[in-house]
């Protein structure tokens, strides 16, 4: 690690993914296309899924998706070993293969690591066209503390950092960790990216919310979640009109204006900046190359914050996203299986992978 990296820290999962059916997603009461923490009457689903259903087992968790994708593009680009991660897991061999896989991607894995619980674990199920559905038991992802920060490690990781990135649902997790490491950036004018991340972190914790946003240069989230917030702050429907609101709300750093990117899938990416929207088109996918939509989001942040990090202007961050998006959902899972071909340094539009 060396100055001018980027760190992430939230909710590290051991993904467990397999393709269901209907009967499946309303056995548990879960509906397609949204994320979830598991209740009581979603605790046999990971059991099911390992005995029937021969599932694929992926380093996850929304944060340490988009760094490890972020990690991706910076090594095709001369940056390796540019990217940490913070987050809790158990002292078991899932939390070892967390660590295994995060760090063969290229990025620095500092885990708070908790003897008493095991690590936790994600149910990623896949529809037969790609739509997901995600259900997290986060046991020891739940269980990080503001003191794991305080050691001299983490110290030196996060002061070395100039990027910083939490996805909404380690809100659920410390909030006071959150503001830690915001402060810090605030106080160095470094750059603090949050993502609202689900409609349900919007919906139940809002003072958690609350307390991060105004600390956000800049804010990730998807359509559902941005009509979410929406609704919330009474800012209407159409997601211009939501994506400026929240861009002039209440900042602590001044310096800089905040930049609000939503995406929605196939349709164009809306960013508000400064008083001003912009829409990006997304370019088409046919059906047949369509794998796996789980961690589409997670990989446009990546992209996006690793040309950020890369002092790449707006218009290419957002074409980086959608690259780290594109690839992703051709593959099963959040899954890094061949080299990232994007230049950041002339530009180049490349959609095509090294074989």
């Amino acid at each position: 690690m060396y100055p001018g990296s980027l760190l992430g820290m939230g909710n590290p999962l051991l993904d467990i993914s397999a393709e269901v059916d209907q009967s499946f997603l309303d056995k548990y009461d879960v509906k397609m296309d949204n994320a979830i923490l598991a209740e009581e009457k979603h605790m046999p689903i990971y059991k099911e899924l390992v005995d029937h259903h021969n599932p694929q087992y992926i380093a996850g968790g929304a944060t340490q998706n988009s760094i490890r994708v972020a990690q991706w593009m910076m090594t095709a680009n001369g940056k390796p070993n540019n990217s940490a991660y913070f987050g809790c897991v158990g002292d078991d061999d899932f939390g070892k293969t967390l660590e295994q896989c995060a760090q063969a991607d290229g990025v620095k894995v500092h885990y708070m690591k908790d003897e008493s619980t095991p690590t936790g674990v994600c149910a990623v199920l896949v529809g037969h066209h790609g739509e997901r559905s995600l259900v997290t038991n986060l046991l020891a992802a739940n269980n990080f503390k503001p003191s794991h920060l305080e050691t001299s490690e983490s110290k030196a990781i996060y002061e070395n950092a100039s990027v910083y990135y939490c996805a909404g649902f380690f809100l659920t997790v410390s909030v006071e960790s959150l503001v830690i490491v915001a402060e810090h950036a605030n106080a160095n004018n470094k750059i603090f990216c949050l993502n609202l991340s689900a409609p349900f972190i919007v919906d139940f914790f809002g003072d958690q919310v609350a307390t991060a946003l105004p600390y956000a240069d800049y804010l990730f989230c998807n359509e559902n979640e941005a009509q979410a917030y929406g609704k919330k702050m009474g800012y209407g429907e159409d997601l211009k009109e939501v994506a400026l609101k929240v861009a002039a709300s209440e900042k602590k750093n001044t310096a800089r204006p905040r930049t609000v990117v939503f995406t929605h899938g196939s349709k164009s990416t809306i960013v508000a900046y400064n008083g001003t929207v912009l829409e990006y088109a997304v370019a088409p996918l046919s059906k047949d190359q369509l794998v796996d939509t789980n961690g589409a989001g997670d990989a446009f942040v990546g992209g996006f914050l690793a040309s950020l990090l890369a002092g790449q202007e707006l218009d290419q961050n957002v074409e980086a996203g959608h690259f780290a998006a594109r690839f992703i959902i051709q593959q099963s899972g959040c899954q890094l299986v061949k080299p990232c071909t994007f230049n950041f340094d002339d530009g180049k539009r490349a959609l095509l992978l090294k074989d």
